[in-house]
């Protein structure tokens, strides 16, 4: 019988096949047969090369959670550290490691396993802390790119700009901002209804790939999504451009060769972070999810999960001296290092 022979006299009146009636038939469809699990396929279409991926991934992961947690360590050790610039440094090896916690194990483990199941509310929480710790890593990569400018460019006034106050609050506040957009991102595509197929072709519940899985028109909710993924990517990232010009000006002033090497050399290892990790979140995210590819995007994606997290500690501990005098330092007095008889 049709469905506008069985309501109630009001519904009676409505033509077949008008919006209402359709909006209620998708409504009931979702009622009836809502998703309740996701299916990962992640590499699932590799073979036995997903054995190779574990062993790579296994180490990557073991190497990214042993150097943060050296960083974090040695900062927290060394009281020659305790500066705003190791601060954010600190800070931001805590979000990586466990930005980096809500994504492999998952990954390690489904390289393993034949079922690559995620319950819907399990995906949710994975993509909201996903979502929180990568925003939060983009607003401290820009307020790190402002220390150095201050540090740079307003020396003497540094220590009032950059005070252990303002350091907690812009900390804080990076956090917030992150954990904000990743809340309304979460409700923007969970809240849609997912009433057909579940194999999300990724290894973790990301956007782009869970929100194709809608039974619904989903262009307001991607179109807001899009607009938030580039004012949380395109905000801090020009941010950090102004800073540096700023930078530039100012070093270019130094009459000294040795003096802008040494001032050059305190934003290398910042500027080497930002362009990866801004590089290949941008060339994901700021795009429609129509031009979302699997495979292409699973490399990109591996890019900024894996090898950004890595980048982090590889390149503050081998190109930043004092990173490496301080882990010198905290090794010999804890007694890991036999001293010269």
């Amino acid at each position: 019988m049709a469905i506008w022979d069985r309501g109630t006299p009001s519904d009676s009146i409505s033509r077949p096949g008008s919006g209402e009636v359709n909006l209620r038939d998708q409504v009931s469809q979702a009622n009836f047969s809502s998703v309740t699990e996701f299916l990962l396929l992640g590499f699932s279409n590799l073979g036995e090369i997903q054995l190779i991926l574990f062993a790579i991934f296994l180490c990557l992961y073991l190497i990214i959670l042993s150097g943060n947690i050296t960083i974090i360590t040695v900062i927290r050790l060394d009281r020659s550290l305790h500066v705003p610039m190791y601060f954010f440094l600190g800070i931001l090896s805590i979000s990586e490691t466990c930005y980096t916690l809500v994504v492999l194990p998952k990954m390690l483990i489904n390289l393993l396993s034949l079922l690559r199941t995620i319950s819907f509310v399990n995906c949710a929480v994975q993509m909201f802390f996903f979502l929180g710790f990568a925003v939060t890593n983009c607003m401290l990569l820009g307020v790190m790119g402002y220390d150095r400018y201050a540090a740079i460019c307003h020396p003497l006034r540094y220590p009032i700009l950059m005070s252990w106050q303002v350091c907690g609050q812009l900390a804080a506040t990076c956090a917030v901002i992150g954990f904000l957009f990743s809340l309304t991102g979460s409700l923007l595509v969970f809240e849609l209804p997912f009433c057909g197929p579940n194999k999300i072709n990724h290894y973790f519940c990301d956007i782009l790939p869970v929100i194709q899985l809608a039974c619904t028109e989903t262009y307001i909710n991607e179109l807001v999504i899009f607009i938030g993924g580039v004012v949380a990517l395109m905000t801090p990232l020009t941010f950090i451009c102004i800073s540096y010009g700023f930078i530039v000006h100012t070093i270019l002033k130094i009459p000294s060769a040795d003096g802008k090497r040494k001032a050059f050399s305190t934003c290398a290892s910042h500027l080497t972070v930002v362009i990866v990790h801004y590089g290949c979140a941008s060339s994901v995210y700021l795009r429609p999810s129509a031009k979302f590819s699997s495979s292409k995007d699973r490399l990109v994606t591996v890019t900024y999960t894996v090898v950004t997290p890595l980048l982090n500690p590889m390149v503050y501990s081998l190109r930043n001296k004092a990173i490496q005098m301080a882990i010198w330092k905290v090794i010999n007095r804890r007694g890991f290092y036999p001293k010269a008889l």
